[in-house]
């Protein structure tokens, strides 16, 4: 099957197994309430997203051998499962009012019942969504229908995933309430909350899926954690200076919430002390006016903390794409891999 075929059918195969998933679930309790929230859950899975970790988990199964069939999609699916409860728990911790372009599903809930306390019933109705996609993430995952030890060896990389990325979420929120993180310090807290469950994870759970040896699972990991660390190092630059209208997100939720990126650490490391007082000052300000946001980003190009970010995602391309040359990996799955990373390193949303 050629790469460039695959690549256009395999977004809506995985789609098609998600629906036919959340279908089978959606009746479960018969109240309009509940089938209203079910809505909203079911349109923020199937209603956008890049699928870059199905995608991955598929190339990773086709890498170590593995046939095209329905029961690697349907494996992969369940990860775009997991990927949406976790943002779904990210947009109520950060506050953020939208993801891809519309309302996030704890503000949509609110929007469902006005009046008093329909801010609070979002959040918490946000928080048991998320939940259950991550609960429907294992379900999905385990009625994959392939052989069992491998499944089992799979599910494995599955849990060990999702307690990476919790923790990289916990260490992304100390480093919150700790005074000038680290560039360390940061680039720890992306390696476990995006790249390895991002990149690294996927590409081993469509391998172990596929009976792949210690030797190519290894490689996997030296081309997914470099390839990962630059996703996030993009979109750090996307969060603090991407378009709205091309990310789907507002590009002053990064400056408001505070959030200690590689970016802000290089930036404090190199600021003058003027510099350093006002980023102090506004990073982290709820109220930041896009005035206010205008400045901070123009002291990050002037201490040349961009160009240093721009530099650091090169070389980790870079790092990625020699260990790929030289992995064990079938041809075709090669190939795609190669799109997939420079198409994650350079995007644009």
């Amino acid at each position: 099957m050629p790469v460039s075929f695959t690549q256009h059918s395999l977004g809506s195969r995985i789609d098609q197994h998600l629906s036919g998933f959340l279908e089978t679930w959606r009746a479960i309790v018969s109240d309009p309430d509940v089938e209203a929230a079910y809505g909203v859950l079911n349109g923020f899975v199937l209603g956008g997203g890049k699928r870059i970790r199905p995608q991955l988990c598929y190339w990773g199964w086709r890498g170590a051998g593995g046939d095209d069939c329905e029961e690697i999609i349907r494996a992969a699916a369940a990860l775009e499962l997991c990927h949406a409860g976790l943002l779904i728990h990210d947009d109520i911790m950060d506050g953020s009012e939208l993801r891809r372009g519309r309302a996030t599903v704890h503000k949509s809930l609110a929007g469902l019942h006005k009046g008093p306390g329909a801010e609070s019933f979002g959040q918490a109705g946000g928080i048991l969504l998320g939940t259950l996609s991550l609960a429907w993430s294992d379900a999905m995952l385990s009625s994959c229908g392939i052989d069992p030890p491998r499944l089992r060896a799979a599910h494995h990389l599955f849990d060990t995933m999702r307690t990476e990325v919790i923790s990289g979420q916990y260490l992304d929120m100390l480093a919150q309430l700790r005074a000038g993180a680290s560039v360390d310090e940061a680039l720890t807290v992306i390696r476990f909350k995006t790249a390895k469950y991002t990149v690294e994870r996927p590409l081993q759970i469509g391998g172990a899926l596929a009976g792949a040896s210690p030797e190519l699972l290894d490689s996997y990991s030296r081309f997914g954690v470099p390839l990962g660390e630059a996703f996030q190092l993009r979109d750090d630059v996307l969060g603090t200076f991407g378009l709205s209208s091309q990310t789907g997100k507002s590009a002053l939720d990064d400056l408001r919430e505070g959030k200690h990126t590689v970016l802000i650490a290089h930036a404090l490391r190199r600021a003058s002390r003027v510099q350093r007082d006002h980023l102090k000052r506004w990073h982290g300000d709820p109220e930041l006016t896009e005035e206010r946001a205008a400045e901070l980003r123009r002291i990050l190009l002037d201490t040349g903390a961009v160009a240093v970010v721009e530099e650091m995602i090169e070389q980790r391309v870079r790092e990625a794409m020699t260990a790929l040359v030289v992995a064990p990996i079938k041809p075709e799955a090669a190939s795609a891999l190669a799109v997939l990373a420079d198409r994650l390193a350079h995007r644009i949303r």
